[in-house]
């Protein structure tokens, strides 16, 4: 067992479980304040706002302090950030603390996924469909953990200090692997610097898709338990299983990504995988019942499971451009969606209805299977 790929599996599974839990607290935070689909989905938009702002100074703090203490710095503030929106007594307050997060949040991502790449080029060893797939386990765990907090009766502060001290204490038993990981490159291994490119061919297909896989990933993240409670009546024990079905299925998706994606092929594994993201949200629109919302969010997570991991393996093997800037690229478009597309749909659930909102979602995946047919992979 390698470990420092084991310590940095469990950074990307510490942010999946802080992650989940938030968003399984997002209905009793609209619930708090009173708040309509839109005023929930601008105070949702402060956290992609600050990791918009924050990604550019990312890298220049990795050069200055290392990637290793960059990561371990991050995911101590990231844990404790993320009691800031449910300490705040007034609704601009979660804003505030939300943006502190984003920004802690975009500090630990690229420290984490830094950290990755460093491995797998060190060791030769393939391990960041496997670290992504962490993240949706701990996202799983994440809404499971605060469902059945919730189900106790644990006030929100509560509940996130048990699951924020938890986090913590991952990261005084990964401290000194991630220590331990080599940084220093040598001239011809030295990376280009990530920086934007006005993208065409290829690349513009697969951006298309990522817009369409990330819409999906953001929205599931940050609506499922919205939908469960206002739109099925799901109980209140059961409205984090929609996020933990979804999570389970698309974990399980990406560790046996390795297994299928190179059998089946990657255009083939994107082409069904938006047609049963497609599928299951509408089955979850057309027929809102509490264990068929449940089943369907987790076919939501089986189809775009392998989505990122396909996508950012062929932008780093993409001709005419310099080494990671088609990851860099990629990554910009992706991250603004993930983040951002759930405002979106607070937007249109404002102007019509919820069900109405995650039916674009619906129509993103079957555009998201046209894209793939497009691609001659």
């Amino acid at each position: 067992m390698h470990r420092q790929s084991v310590a940095v599996g469990a950074v990307f599974l510490v942010m999946g479980t802080l992650f989940g839990n938030w968003a399984t607290l997002i209905p009793i935070v609209k619930s708090k304040f009173g708040l309509d689909d839109a005023q929930l989905g601008l105070i949702i938009l402060c956290m992609p706002v600050g990791a918009a702002l924050a990604n550019p100074a990312s890298s220049w703090f990795i050069h200055r302090y290392g990637m290793q203490k960059m990561t371990l710095t991050s995911m101590v503030a990231m844990s404790l950030c993320y009691l800031l929106p449910v300490l705040s007594p007034v609704a601009w307050g979660v804003g505030l603390g939300l943006f502190v997060t984003g920004i802690m949040i975009a500090f630990t991502n690229v420290s984490m996924n830094t950290c990755a790449s460093i491995i797998e080029h060190r060791s030769k060893l393939h391990i960041m469909s496997t670290c992504h797939g962490l993240f949706s386990l701990g996202l799983m765990l994440g809404s499971l953990m605060a469902s059945t907090l919730i189900g106790l009766k644990t006030p929100p502060l509560v509940q996130s200090m048990i699951i924020s001290g938890l986090m913590l204490l991952i990261w005084l038993m990964v401290r000194r692997e991630i220590l331990q990981i080599e940084e220093e490159l040598t001239a011809e291994e030295e990376p280009v610097k990530p920086k934007f490119t006005f993208p065409r061919g290829p690349l513009l297909i697969m951006i298309g898709i990522a817009l369409c896989t990330n819409l999906t990933e953001g929205s599931m993240a940050d609506w499922t338990a919205v939908y469960l409670r206002d739109v099925v009546h799901a109980p209140e024990y059961l409205i984090g299983w929609g996020l933990a079905s979804y999570s389970f299925f698309m974990a399980m998706g990406r560790f046996s990504g390795d297994y299928f994606i190179p059998r089946y092929g990657a255009r083939s594994i994107l082409k069904y995988g938006g047609w049963i993201s497609a599928l299951a949200i509408a089955v979850a629109v057309f027929f809102p019942k509490t264990w068929i919302c449940i089943a369907a969010f987790g076919m939501v997570g089986l189809g775009v499971s392998c989505g990122a991991p396909i996508l950012y393996g062929a932008s780093t093997r993409l001709p005419n451009l310099a080494k990671g800037v088609g990851l860099a690229t990629l990554n910009t478009f992706s991250v603004a969606t993930f983040l951002g597309g759930p405002v979106i749909i607070g937007f249109i659930s404002k102007a019509i209805n919820l069900q109405s909102a995650l039916f674009i979602v619906c129509l993103a995946g079957l555009a998201w299977v046209y894209l793939s047919t497009r691609l001659k992979w």
